[in-house]
C-alpha cells in the first residue's frame, strides 16, 4: 500500500476514536468548542504522523506509532480506560490462560502497573510484595506498554507456571527481579475476632462478594441486642468484589441515606439509597479500617459509612478505583474500554479521582518502618560504627497502630 494512503487510513482511524471520545454526531456536526477542538487535534495528529513518516531518522513502524498514540490517548483519560489493538482485544476476549494467579490486585498508575493489594498467603505475599510497589515489567514486557485491561491477564496462568516481575519498591530506585510460581489462591472466609472481653467484634472479609457478605450478615444477626457490643469492619487490602454486594453490606449499617451514586456524561445518574428492610444494626458503635490497598467495592462501603456519619474511618487514604466501563468494538478488530461513569461518595466526591480520606489518619506499619530506616540513614556515621559484632536481635512482631487506634476509639463509645 502506498505510504500516502496508509497514513490517510491511519489518520481516519484516529479520527474515529476522537469522534467517539468527543461524542460527535457525524450526521449533524455542531460547531461548538468540543467539536472544533477535536477537529483541530485531528489535523495536528495528521501533521505529526506525516512528519514522523518523512523526517524521522529511519523508516518508522507506523502501525506501532499509531497504536502507541491511541493507547496514550485513552490512558490520559484515567487509569481504567484502554485502547486494545486487534491482537490485544483477541487476548482480552479469550480471558485468562489458566485458573492460577500470584495473588496481586493491580491497577495502572503513573504509567506503570502498581500493586493495589496483596492476597494473604499467596505467592506474592510470601515474596514480601506490598501495596504501592510498582511493577516495571512482567517478563520482558514493560507494563508501560501494556493496556490496563491486559495487566492482570498477564499475571494469571496454569498452576505451577512461573512469571518474573521487575519490581520497584517505594524506598528503592533499583528494580528487584522476583520470580513467582502461580498457584490457586482461595479467598478465605470472613475473619471474626473479638476484643475487650468480647464486646468488640472485628469482621474482616477477604473480598466483597456474595459469600463473604452473607457471612457478615449472619454474624451481625447473631450479635446480642443488649447495646453493649461494637463492630470493627476491617477493609484493609480489600480490593476486589461486586458493587451490588458492597451496597448491600453498607446497607446493613444504615436505615436511610445515600450509599453511593453513579454518574457520567451520557450515563443516566443512579442513586443507591439505603433500604430500611435490609438494615441489621444501625446503632452499634462502628469503626472501619482502611488503607491504600482498600479499593473498588470496599471504597463504596467505607464512603457510605463515613458520608452518613455512621462510624469512624481509621487508617490511610484509599486507592481510588470505582468506575463503570463500556467496551466499544472498532473496525479491523480493535476495541476501546472506556470509563462511562464513576461512583461517588454521598457528599459527591468522585471515588476514583480522590479516594476516601479517613476521619482518623494513622500510617501503616510499613510506612512507619520506612521512616525509621530513613532516620538511621541520616544518623552520624560514628553512631552507626560498632566495635564488635552484636547478636542478631530477635524479630519483634509488627505493631498494628491502625487496629490499636480503632479499638481505642470504640472503647470510648457506649
Amino acid at each position: 500500500m502506498p505510504k500516502f494512503f496508509k497514513i490517510t487510513l491511519l489518520t481516519l482511524s484516529v479520527a474515529f476514536v476522537l469522534f467517539a471520545f468527543a461524542g460527535s454526531n457525524l450526521r449533524s456536526v455542531r460547531a461548538d468548542d468540543d467539536s472544533a477542538g477535536a477537529y483541530r487535534q485531528i489535523n495536528v495528529y495528521s501533521e505529526v504522523l506525516q512528519r514522523i513518516q518523512s523526517d524521522y531518522v529511519v523508516d518508522p513502524n507506523i502501525d506501532a506509532v499509531t497504536n502507541g498514540a491511541l493507547r496514550g490517548l485513552l490512558e490520559s483519560l484515567d487509569s481504567d480506560s484502554s485502547y486494545l489493538s486487534a491482537a490485544d482485544y483477541k487476548i482480552y476476549k479469550a480471558g485468562p490462560s489458566g485458573t492460577a494467579q500470584v495473588g496481586l490486585n493491580v491497577a495502572k498508575r503513573f504509567g506503570y502497573a502498581t500493586i493495589v493489594s496483596v492476597l494473604t498467603d499467596s505467592p506474592a505475599d510470601k515474596a514480601d510484595l506490598n501495596d504501592g510497589d510498582i511493577i516495571e515489567s512482567i517478563g520482558a514486557t514493560s507494563t508501560r506498554d501494556v493496556p490496563p485491561a491486559l495487566i492482570n491477564l498477564m499475571l494469571e496462568g496454569q498452576p505451577g507456571t512461573q512469571v518474573t516481575l521487575s519490581v520497584i519498591r517505594p524506598q528503592s530506585a533499583t528494580p528487584d527481579k522476583i520470580t513467582l510460581t502461580r498457584a490457586i489462591v482461595p479467598m478465605g472466609a470472613t475473619a471474626d475476632t473479638q476484643y475487650d472481653n468480647n464486646s468488640i467484634v472485628e469482621l474482616k472479609p477477604s473480598t466483597i462478594d456474595k459469600e463473604r457478605v452473607q457471612e457478615i450478615e449472619q454474624r451481625m444477626k447473631q450479635m446480642p441486642k443488649d447495646g453493649n457490643h461494637k463492630i470493627l469492619l476491617d477493609l484493609r487490602d480489600v480490593a476486589s468484589g461486586d458493587v451490588s454486594q458492597a451496597i448491600r453490606l453498607a446497607n446493613f449499617f444504615l436505615s436511610n441515606g445515600t450509599i453511593t451514586t453513579l454518574e457520567g456524561q451520557k450515563f443516566p445518574k443512579q442513586t443507591f439509597a439505603a433500604d430500611p428492610s435490609v438494615a441489621i444494626n444501625t446503632t452499634a458503635p462502628l469503626a472501619v479500617l482502611v488503607n491504600r490497598g482498600t479499593a473498588g467495592p470496599a471504597e463504596i462501603v467505607a464512603a457510605a459509612i463515613e458520608g452518613n456519619h455512621r462510624g469512624d474511618l481509621v487508617g490511610e487514604k484509599t486507592f481510588g478505583e470505582d468506575v463503570q466501563l463500556k467496551t466499544i468494538e472498532l473496525p479491523e478488530g480493535a476495541a476501546l474500554i472506556l470509563t462511562v461513569a464513576k461512583y461517588e461518595a454521598p457528599d459527591g466526591t468522585v471515588i476514583e479521582d480522590a479516594g476516601i480520606t479517613p476521619t482518623v489518619e494513622v500510617a501503616s506499619a510499613d510506612e512507619s518502618a520506612a521512616v525509621d530506616d530513613d532516620d538511621e540513614d541520616d544518623a552520624p556515621a560514628a553512631t552507626l560504627t560498632k566495635a564488635a559484632p552484636e547478636p542478631v536481635p530477635v524479630a519483634k512482631p509488627k505493631m498494628d497502630d491502625q487496629l490499636t487506634k480503632a479499638l481505642d476509639l470504640l472503647k470510648l463509645k457506649s
